[in-house]
């Protein structure tokens, strides 16, 4: 398997791409292609880790050169149509191509959203594709759908993003029946604007045709709970939801680790609980929850983190050929194809 990288892409690229990749590698069986400049990359080996070519460090790791980079202000059609051998849309062919089987970037979500509709295609009979990030919850964690990629949605769109989200749920987490909520500011029926109502009914009356376990609405805090396996709601919403978590995470960490260490009494009596402590912690460290899957193009994307850094890559790293290895892509394809 080969898993293509955009290592241009990202606020700190290529140094956290090259790093991430290098880490990553020594835990997976794929071969991945870092897509970019050639002599930036190699320069970056040499003053990383002493090497002068990449195949030093493993021979599953490439380099696919290319001249040029989307940058986060250029517009994504233009980009897009115009910066043919940026490392986006050179991963983008590739992928189409066949010569890799996912490809990863950190890139202009917006370039990266169009770039993954136009170059590579939507599925038949998916309207919109969406992105489908991981959030830390109780003792498991829950995907959100849709993070940012449609700001305005029909019903149809997130009758959707159910479907989508319970095949990859079933197929790569191995949930059986997962449960389906409507994000929503209440839980009753009657609660939220128009396009949430309509969508809680024809999930409702149709939730056995589909086949999704739907438990009906959930508001924020039920994200964290637990009970639920997937928050469905508009990209404009979740995006404002996805960055809340972050941010609440952060917070949590920042203020835990000050308060360890305010005084020596403090900073002994936590030493018993270190264990817990750092159990915490990576529970409610985004980074271990890897990218935002694009669900909905013919072939595996995954969008990471604008910030990502080495770590955060790791773990997209990993998460995307568990993606690509579980064959999501011919279960949606078998899903909605089919109607």
């Amino acid at each position: 398997m080969v898993i293509l990288l955009d290592a241009m892409g990202g606020d700190n690229a290529p140094d956290a791409t090259i790093k991430g990749a290098v880490k990553a590698i020594k835990e997976i069986n794929s071969e991945i292609i870092l897509i970019g400049k050639e002599e930036v990359i190699n320069s970056k080996i040499k003053e990383i880790y002493n090497k002068d070519n990449i195949s030093e460090i493993s021979n599953r790791l490439k380099i696919h050169n290319t001249t040029e980079t989307i940058d986060m202000e250029d517009t994504p059609t233009q980009a897009i149509k115009h910066k043919k051998d940026s490392s986006m849309v050179v991963g983008f062919n590739l992928l189409k191509e066949g010569k890799g089987d996912v490809f990863i970037s950190a890139g202009n979500s917006g370039a990266l959203l169009t770039g993954a509709t136009l170059l590579i295609g939507r599925i038949k009979g998916i309207d919109r594709p969406a992105l489908a990030p991981m959030l830390p919850s109780y003792k498991k964690s829950v995907m959100l759908m849709d993070a940012g990629a449609n700001t305005n949605c029909k019903v149809i769109n997130l009758v959707q993003f159910a479907r989508m989200a319970n095949v990859y749920l079933e197929s790569v987490c191995g949930i059986e029946n997962p449960k389906i909520g409507l994000l929503n500011i209440g839980t009753e029926e009657t609660k939220g604007n128009d396009l949430i109502k309509e969508t809680y009914y024809e999930l409702k009356e149709n939730a056995e045709t589909l086949g999704i376990n739907f438990v009906g609405n959930v508001e924020g805090r039920d994200a964290f709970t637990g009970e639920i396996d997937a928050v469905i709601t508009d990209g404009f919403t979740g995006n404002v939801l996805l960055k809340t978590a972050e941010g609440v995470g952060k917070l949590v960490k920042r203020t835990l680790k000050e308060s360890l260490k305010r005084n020596i009494l403090s900073l002994i009596c936590s030493i018993p609980a270190l264990p817990s402590i750092k159990k915490f912690a990576k529970t409610m460290d985004y980074k271990e929850y890897g990218g935002a899957l694009f669900l909905g193009v013919k072939k595996p994307v995954v969008k990471a983190h604008g910030s990502s850094d080495a770590k955060l890559f790791y773990y997209t790293i990993k998460q995307a050929e568990k993606f690509a290895e579980s064959g999501t892509i011919n279960k949606l394809r078998e899903q909605f194809e089919k109607n």
